[in-house]
Formats: C-alpha cells, structure tokens, sequence
C-alpha cells in the first residue's frame, strides 16, 4: 500500500534488463519499512514476465564468512561457469571453496560473478535480489557492488534491500541509484491497519496504533499482536522517541517469550544459525534434548516457518530473540549448533559456533579460529580473515599468542582497508610480549598505515625508522621497506623527509638474502642516484630496468620475482633516464599484469603510468582510451580517482578549462594531504598549457614551480617546459640551471630522446648558426626515440625560430610539418599555434580533414583496436572487466558510427 512509485521504479528496471539494459536498484530504509515487501513484489513481477530469479540473504553473523553471499547468489548458476575465461572460473572456484588455487584478486571474483550472471541472462533474463544486504560479508558486498557497476547491456537486474547506515558509516553501494522508502501516509498506514487487524478496533485505539508505528508497515502489523488487552479496548499507550524498529523488536521478544521453554530453546538455536539448514537445526535440537515438535507454538505465532530451510518472520524476530536469551543459553546454543556441525565439510562454521560458546578464554578455540582465517585469507577473503583472527586473539589465554594473532589481525584489517580497527589491533598486540621481529614489524605497519592515511613527511620518517629497526632482523623486509621510504619521499615531496635524506639513510640496508632481485638493484641504483649524483646513478639505474625487463612472470604467478609491486617505480624510473623503450614495455607489462590477474586494486596506477608515457609519446588516443578506463575502474571499485593523467592529457590537447577544473580538484585535495609533489604536478600541466596557447610568462611561472619538485626534477618532467618558456619570454637566463642540469644528464644517459631533448635545449636559448645546428641534431635524435609529442613540439620551435630569422620557405616546411603532426596527435592549443606561425610566412594552414572515428568515445575507440587486432568480445570483455554482451552493444554502436556492418571492416580501418 502506498508505494506506487516504487512499483514503478521495479517496472522500469525490469523492463529496461527485459531490453537488454542492465541496471541495479538499491532500496534503503529502516527496519520493517518494507523493503522485503519491495523485493517480493520484484520477485513476483520478475517470474510473471519470464525472468529467472536468484536471491541471496544477508545475516549478521555471516559477515565472518568470506563470500557467503556470493556462493547464496551463484551456487544455483554454478553448471554455467565452464563458459567462463579459465582465470574467472579459477578465482571464482577458489573464491567459493570448491577448487584450491592462489588466493584471488576480490575484483577478478566481481568480474567472473558478472560473467556467470551475463552467461545465464542469455537465456531469459535474470533478477538477482540481495534482502539485508548490510549484513553481507565484506567480500560479497564488495563484489556484487562491482557486478552492480559494471553491468551494460545484459539481462540482468540487481536489486539490494539495505538498512540506512550508521552514522559515519560508508555502505558498499553508495553511489548506485536508490530508491528509498518513506513512511506511509497517514491514510495508507490506517488502510492497512484496518486490513491486517483481526479483531475490531475502535478509532480512538487505531488513532493512537498509528501515531506509536510512524508510518512504519511492520510495526502497524505487529504492535496490536502484541498489545494488553486493555490497551486495545482503548488504553493503548503511545511512546515517545522515534526508534520504532526497537519497538518493534521488543513485540517479538514479547510475543516469543509467551512461547513454551522449550520452544525458546529451540528458536534461540535457530536464531544461533542463519544459513537456516534444517538438518542442522534438527541435529543441534537433538544435542540439546528438544523434539521437533517444539517448533510448532512458534510457527503457530508466526515468528518462524520451517520449510526446505528455516526462515524467520523478520530478521528483527532472529535478533530479538538472540539478544533477549542469556550468556550462558547463546553459549548453549552455540554449543550444540557447534556439534552439530561437520567439521570436515564447514570446519570454519564449526570453529565460529565453538568460539561464540567460550566463557572467558580458549586456545583450542583460539587455534581453530587461526586457522579459519588462514582458509579466508587463502579464497581471497582478508576481511573475514581479519575477523577470525580478532576473534582468536580476544580468546587466547596466552600473552604472547594474544599479541602475536592481535598483530596479525591487524596487518590483516589494513589490508581490508579497516585502518581505525587496524590500530586499535595494534594497541593490543603492542601490549603483550613480543619477540624484537614482530615488534619491528608493528612498527612497519604503524608507519604504512600513517602514510596511506596523510600521505605527508611523517610517512617516510616512519618508514625509513621501521627500515632502520629490521635491518638486523630480516634483511629482505628491511631492504622493501627502504625502498618503499625512497617511493614515499618522491611521491609526497615534503623537503623534511625528502629523498635525500633517505638515500643517505638506506645506505645503511643490509645486503640482499640471497641473490640480488630487481627490486633490490633498483633500491642499490637509487641510493646511489641520491647520494653521489646522476652521473653516477645511471648505470646502475639501466644495470636495475634491464633486471626488471628480464623479469618475466612464472606460469600462474602474480608476474616474476617482485610481481607487482615495484613496477610503478621501475617504470616511471626508466623515464627519468629517459629510456623511452624500457619505460614502455615495464608501464606495458604493468597493465597487462593487473589484467591478467584481475587486480584491480593496481590496475589503475598502472594505467596512469602507462597513459602518460602515451601522451609523451603524442598517442594522445590510446592514452584517452586508457585514462578513460582508469576512471570506469576507480568508479567501479569505488577507489581514490587518479586524475593525473587526465590532468596531463588535457595540458597538451591545449583545453583550458578542462585542464583547470582538474587542477583545481588535485591541488585541492593535495593541500587537505599536504602533498606537494601532486601540486607541482599541477604546476606543469599548467606549464604546458600556457606553453601551448602561447602564454610565456605564465608557463615560465608555473614551470618554476614545478622544477622545484624532487619528483618531476628526477623525473625530467618539468625540465624542457622552463626552457622553452623561458627562451619564449625572453629570460632565458632563468632556465640556466634547467639546461645545465639536462645537459649532463643526457649525456649520463646517451639515448636518443635525452640527446634530443638537451639539443633542443640548447638551441632554445642560444642564437646564430650554432641554434640551428642543435635544432637539426634534436629532430634526428628524437625521430629515432618513441617521444612524438616532443618531436611535433621541436618542428615547432626551430620553424619558429627560421620565421624569426626571416627564412621564410624554410619555416614553412617545418611548421608545416609541425602543424600536421600537432594536429594528427590532437595537440589543440599547439597546433593553433603553428597555425599562427604559418599565416605569418603567408601560407594558410590546411585544416585537418573529419575523421570516422572522431565520432568514437575513449572506450569504443579502445575496443576497437583490440577487435582490429583479431581478438574476441570474451576476450575483450575478459581485459576491459566487462561482460562479452557489453562488448557486442559497443560494437553494434561503433558499426553504426562509422558506417560498417562487420569486424572484418573494421580491421581494414586505418585506426588512430
């Protein structure tokens, strides 16, 4: 009664996936405001119009088992994922617990759970219904909120019935559209009452009823159930305050208090289990001495039905009857439910119920809850590992075993992105006795979670001390642990803990363990870089790049001997001895790595990197395309966005605006940090921004800035943008230091693009014949190196320099030059600058013909390279964590732009 509009709103999403447009729809609202009736009503529209329907039910006491709720969705649909990638079926299989395999990325499990549910949805449409998705375990929560984001064109529907969150609280699905349901009208909640009364009540008795429920639906149902009699002939008592679902709690506990003893019992084990396995419950009675027939006075009150599984009225009728029974009747309870329970078939179930029946403390418990959480952690549930070993540090009678599980509980809560809980953990653990490792590695995680929190000076010096104090305890975590110090520094840029600082401090880390890794000679390369000069660091730097290039992945592994990790750095640091090539195939290799795994935790710092080496490079088009997955990413897993190479993108196309609304956002957001590396970042984007429209004076000023970061002067970033606003603006003796200092480090590093980029220097700020001399020398260089962006911009200069030397003819052949190159890479505000040049020779700059695939988003323009390439919408959907259905209605899109009908067409496209 009373929800029209949200009737409509399921009519809409149903027939949308009926079209083949998925959608998700979460319905939010308090306890028994009729969020179920919502679902019910999907439910049955969903079956009358053909769909298959699936559900899956969240419980409080589940949230310990990792992906509970995904195995309640999937298991009925599991006979179709042999259509699935291997990788999916492995993750999902590990996930699951029916297959043993590394433990998998939780996103690969969200892309595999999309292909199941794409793969039934051919054949008739699916509805997949989540009831108190609050209560789902973190790990399905995470992954169907990644389903829920990433559905396109299948038919499929999500729909989640959540509970408003508490205060502070960020629930899973933040972000989905919603649908929340308000209290009924005063009209609709007295038509209900009026229906659902079973004896006659007079007005001024329904009067007060409704003004006690608000408007809530279950509490108009269930308030004159469990009301005195008197009150119903006219004394029923209206409350104050608004928490109705507690009042509605207390009518339970009321009306299951009236029940037999043992009946009681027999409901508080039933609400001690909510997978609510018959058997189970039939099994854990029988421990306790109870009959079956028990259950009949509380089916009878309707509070529980027992049918294939045992369900309850509400889930306020479970947790009013728990919290009404005593300690030692849960532990009871838990007890026999825990005997009841296989120990080779759900050992972790079984050692859950076994710790809940423990008064005070239990190693036998504490040791089978350890061991559950190594199970969670091995299927890829770290937040359930982290509650089990909570747990089992909460019961260890021992000290030492206390600390030792609350550590790892703590290292387990950071991972899973629970930081307050992590240090509060950490408290624990730094109570009790720890040998000199474990306190050291407490430490390191002191050190790692104030740096993931502030990303300011303090993380470094707190890295570099925990570096310090493991150098003598394990030399392998010490020398990591420097080397992610050094990353720090450069990334936040603070000149209180800068990187020299820790070079000169990790110059201390013990030798390597064993033979050297790459991250190891990448750490020696460092410190060298840092300490004694650039000269000096580079070939050790190539000696690291070259170790790393070499680092191929093992079969099934995560990718070589450092796997992810160290990638991000390896790769930025090959640009900074410009090696263009080496940055190339590590950045590659970093984003294929993510892909393959399914980890899409670092798939987009991978992108990032990737995407501005791209743009560097002048494919502006591919770094579109990977910049716009990057966004899709970090929306679907709902991470911190990585704007910068959006940031730089939109810098050399030349958009003013987009490139300062970006800038403002990162310069915002690194001030609430402190962050300095990210406002130099900004700085240069300006730079080029200014350098492209031809604003010299600003472009020197932001260009200042941004040589005086540590992290764009070791990158080489900021460098080449000084000079040439500074020969532009007619202060060329203000970028001096900028040209010495990329001199000698070309010359350090000798590659073609360092060789190019110290000519074009040169020639920027000298004058007469030697000028042109240099312009000559960096186009060659750099027309043998990847860096296209840079030689369209030196076609430039040295045409506007001949302009300016009134060689005419000769200017125009180079602007010409640089104006299609400008202009084929998409490099607006440059190209418009050379335009400007040629008009001033007299020649007018031809305009760039209209192409097909200019009508093509970044993702379509992406899917169509890789169908060019011959790869298929499974493999396709596999790369781009999208399902194969999605893929072909981007196809059919991209036909119909470009004016084709096959994929045969489109491999003869001549692509961007």
């Amino acid at each position: 009664m009373g929800r029209r509009a949200e009737r409509e709103a399921v009519e809409q999403l149903l027939a949308g996936a009926r079209a083949g447009h998925s959608g998700a729809l979460v319905i939010r609202g308090e306890a028994g405001i009729g969020k179920s009736a919502v679902l019910a009503y999907a439910r049955d529209s969903a079956v009358g119009s053909g769909f298959r329907v699936e559900h899956s039910v969240g419980a409080e006491s589940e949230s310990q088992f990792a992906f509970s709720g995904v195995h309640q969705l999937c298991a009925p649909l599991l006979d179709r994922a042999g259509a699935l990638p291997a990788p999916q079926q492995a993750a999902l299989g590990v996930a699951l617990g029916l297959r043993d395999g590394p433990a998998p990325d939780r996103f690969l499990v969200g892309l595999a759970t999309l292909n199941l549910l794409a793969e039934v949805a051919e054949e008739s449409p699916l509805l997949c219904l989540v009831d108190d998705a609050q209560w789902l375990d973190r790990a399905s929560a995470h992954v169907l909120a990644f389903v829920a984001r990433r559905v396109g064109a299948e038919r499929l529907a999500l729909v989640f019935a959540e509970r408003d969150p508490g205060a502070g609280e960020a629930p899973p699905f933040a972000g989905l559209p919603e649908l929340r349901l308000d209290p009924l009208g005063e009209t609709d909640a007295w038509a209900l009452l009026t229906t659902a009364s079973r004896a006659p009540l007079d007005d001024a008795v329904r009067a007060r009823i409704v003004a006690e429920a608000r408007g809530n639906p279950l509490a108009l149902l269930e308030l004159p159930r469990t009301a005195q009699p008197a009150h119903l002939a006219g004394g029923f008592e209206v409350r104050d305050g608004p928490d109705v679902p507690r009042r509605i709690e207390e009518a339970f506990r009321r009306r299951s208090g009236d029940l037999p003893p043992g009946t009681q019992q027999l409901l508080l084990v039933a609400a001690s289990e909510p997978t609510g396995d018959v058997l189970l419950l039939w099994r854990a009675i029988a421990h306790l001495g109870l009959a079956r027939e028990l259950a009949t006075p509380a089916e009878v009150a309707g509070l529980l039905e027992i049918g294939a599984r045992v369900r309850f009225r509400h889930p306020l009728v479970r947790s009013a009857v728990y919290q009404a029974a005593t300690p030692p009747d849960r532990r009871r309870a838990h007890a026999a439910l825990a005997e009841a329970t296989d120990p080779e078939a759900d050992p972790d179930r079984r050692a859950w119920h076994r710790a809940q029946a423990v008064l005070g403390t239990d190693e036998e418990a504490a040791d089978g809850l350890e061991r559950s959480a190594g199970r969670a952690r091995a299927r890829g549930g770290v937040a359930a590992a982290a509650a089990f070993l909570q747990q089992a540090a909460e019961l260890s009678p021992e000290p030492a075993a206390r600390a030792r599980r609350a550590l790892e509980a703590a290292h387990a809560k950071h991972e899973a992105g629970a930081t307050e809980a992590a240090l509060d953990l950490l408290a624990v653990a730094a109570g009790g006795p720890m040998d000199a490792l474990s306190r050291a590695r407490l430490e390191l995680l002191r050190a790692q979670i104030a740096f993931h929190r502030n990303r300011d000076s303090a993380g470094p010096q707190l890295l570099l001390d925990a570096a310090r104090t493991l150098a003598p305890l394990d030399a392998a975590l010490a020398r990591q642990t420097y080397l992610q110090a050094l990353d720090a520094a450069i990334v936040t840029g603070d000149p209180s803990c800068g990187v020299v600082k820790v070079a000169e401090a990790a110059r201390d880390a013990p030798a390597p363990p064993s033979s050297p890794q790459p991250a190891d000679l990448l750490l020696d390369a460092l410190v060298t870089t840092f300490t004694r000069g650039y000269e000096a660091g580079v070939p050790e730097l190539r000696r690291a790049l070259t170790a790393f290039a070499r680092d191929e992945p093992r079969p099934g592994s995560a990718g070589g001997s450092d796997g992810h990790r160290w990638l991000w750095l390896a790769s930025r640091t090959a640009m900074a001895v410009f090696d263009d090539e080496t940055a190339h195939v590590l950045a590659a290799r970093h984003v294929q790595l993510a892909r393959e795994t399914g980890a899409l935790a670092t798939l987009p710092a991978a992108l990032l990197v990737r995407s501005v080496l791209l743009v560097l490079s002048g494919e502006f088009a591919r770094a579109a395309e990977l910049a716009d997955e990057q966004t899709t990413i970090t929306a679907s897993t709902t991470a911190v966005p990585l704007l910068h190479a959006q940031l730089i993108l939109a810098a050399w196309r030349g958009r003013s605006s987009e490139t300062g609304d970006i800038q403002a956002t990162i310069v915002r957001e690194a001030a609430r940090r402190g962050d300095d590396t990210e406002v130099s970042l900004a700085q240069y984007a300006l730079a080029v921004l200014h350098n492209g429209l031809g604003d010299y004076p600003a472009a020197r000023t932001a260009a200042i800035r941004a040589f005086q970061s540590e992290e764009l002067t070791h990158s080489n970033l900021a460098h080449s943008e000084l000079i040439e606003a500074a020969a532009r603006a007619g202060q060329p003796e203000s970028a001096a230091e900028a040209v010495d200092q990329l001199c000698t480090r070309a010359r350090a590093s000798g590659t073609p693009w360092a060789l190019g980029m110290a000519a074009r220097a040169q020639a920027l700020t000298i004058s007469g014949p030697a000028a042109e001399d240099q312009y000559r020398e960096a186009i060659k260089q750099l027309q043998d190196s990847r860096m296209g962006g840079y030689l369209a911009r030196t076609h430039l200069v040295y045409g506007e320099w001949l302009r300016r030397e009134g060689r005419r003819q000769d200017a125009r052949e180079q602007l010409r030059t640089a104006h299609q190159m400008l202009s084929d890479i998409g490099a607006e505000a440059f190209t418009a600058r050379a335009a400007r040049e040629l008009r001033a020779t007299g020649e007018h700059p031809r305009t760039r013909n209209a192409q097909p695939t200019d009508a093509l988003t970044a993702q379509e323009l992406h899917i169509s390279r890789l169908v060019a390439t011959g790869a298929t919408s499974r493999e396709i959907g596999s790369q781009l964590f999208l399902s194969p259905r999605t893929i072909e209605a981007h196809l059919r899109n991209i036909f119909r732009k470009l004016g084709i009908t096959s994929r045969r067409q489109l491999r003869e496209l001549h692509l961007p």
